[in-house]
């Protein structure tokens, strides 16, 4: 790659922290929709399956935007990095988009189908909410584990593994902690906007605390091993700065249970931000953890950004987009935030 200008490493920065952002984003907001999928696998009234997809049809297509956005700041100014990790990541993120589109055909068309078929679109959307949730959670721990690249002069540096390279002990475990994260996460959301009469809210409410704690184990045994198996992220979180990494970790503690304390109170709103909190804490300090890495090991911010000229030209077109979306999602999510019963159900 040329030599940076200091232009080109300011926008480089940016660009990297709006990737991060709009990542954060869409786990945060259409994390919360995958987890109610995942949680209507086991809720046997057909109508409250259909509320369910009422309960997200005003916002879902809003929040899975962020990963639109996400990926359009990969292709547009990590290029090199877009390539190659979507070379290697081809079989988990495959399923993810078929996930994806599973999941937006069951609940456009639910409405339009005979009883029979809704109880088909009902299971097709619980279990593309698990696919896509169990497979991206796959894919970022294989991006954490790094791949091989190709080391020839005058050349873009490629991807040489195979198709399955991405399969490992710990992309499988970090899929598993994905779903747990995400249903909690739905439980939250079934709770804050169905009526405190409702049955399904309740039946959220009793899954809520067990999900929580399986969650705490989760994001344990994650910190555990990747203090094992990754030396970037040990050296920094017991190097020099250590006292930081114990602030976030403070942090994290604090809004965790705090989520605890509010969902044990019924205060569904104050739970899920909180939740919403412990989550930025969480992303935030795995991205200041990666720094300067956007794949550990394999790709920097540096190695992988566009040329000068690409970087700046997508700057100048893509630059205002971020808070129009800020302000599109925000608008939804209060038009969209009384509280529902099933009788919103597609049926009605």
């Amino acid at each position: 790659m040329e030599t940076l200008t200091a232009t080109q490493e300011i926008l480089i920065v940016a660009w990297w922290l709006a990737l991060g952002m709009s990542v954060l984003l869409y786990v945060i907001l259409d994390g919360a929709d995958l987890g109610a999928g995942i949680f209507s696998l086991f809720v046997r009234d057909h109508h409250e399956r259909g509320a369910i997809m009422t309960a997200m049809a005003g916002t879902w297509d809003a929040n899975e935007t962020w990963l639109i956005v996400a990926g359009g700041i990969l292709f547009g100014t990590f290029p090199f990095v877009y390539g190659s990790a979507f070379h290697y990541l081809l079989v988990p993120l495959a399923l993810v988009l078929w996930g994806i589109m599973s999941r937006a055909v069951a609940l456009e068309f639910r409405h339009l189908a005979s009883p029979g078929w809704q109880r088909f679109t009902d299971y097709v959307f619980g279990f593309s909410s698990l696919a896509v949730t169990f497979f991206g959670g796959m894919a970022v721990g294989a991006a954490l584990q790094g791949f091989k690249l190709t080391h020839v002069d005058g050349r873009v540096p490629s991807y040489t593994g195979g198709a399955f390279e991405f399969f490992s002990l710990f992309s499988v475990w970090t899929g598993l902690c994905s779903v747990i994260a995400v249903t909690l996460a739905g439980t939250l959301f079934i709770r804050a906007r169905f009526e405190k009469t409702e049955a399904i809210r309740q039946d959220a409410a009793r899954w809520t605390g067990l999900i929580f704690w399986a969650a705490i184990i989760a994001v344990a045994i994650t910190v555990l091993w990747s203090i094992a198996i990754f030396p970037w992220a040990r050296d920094k979180w017991f190097g020099a700065y250590f006292w930081v990494w114990g602030l976030f970790f403070l942090a994290s503690l604090f809004a965790i249970f705090q989520t605890l304390r509010s969902t044990r109170a019924d205060r569904d709103l104050r739970a899920i931000l909180w939740f919403i909190g412990a989550v930025a804490i969480l992303g935030v300090g795995m991205l200041i953890t990666m720094f300067p890495y956007l794949v550990p090991g394999t790709w920097t911010i540096w190695d992988g950004a566009s040329p000068q000229v690409s970087i700046t030209t997508f700057t100048l077109t893509m630059g205002g987009f971020l808070p129009v979306m800020i302000m599109y999602n925000w608008y939804q999510i209060w038009v969209f935030r009384a509280r529902i019963s099933k009788l919103v159900a597609y049926h009605t």
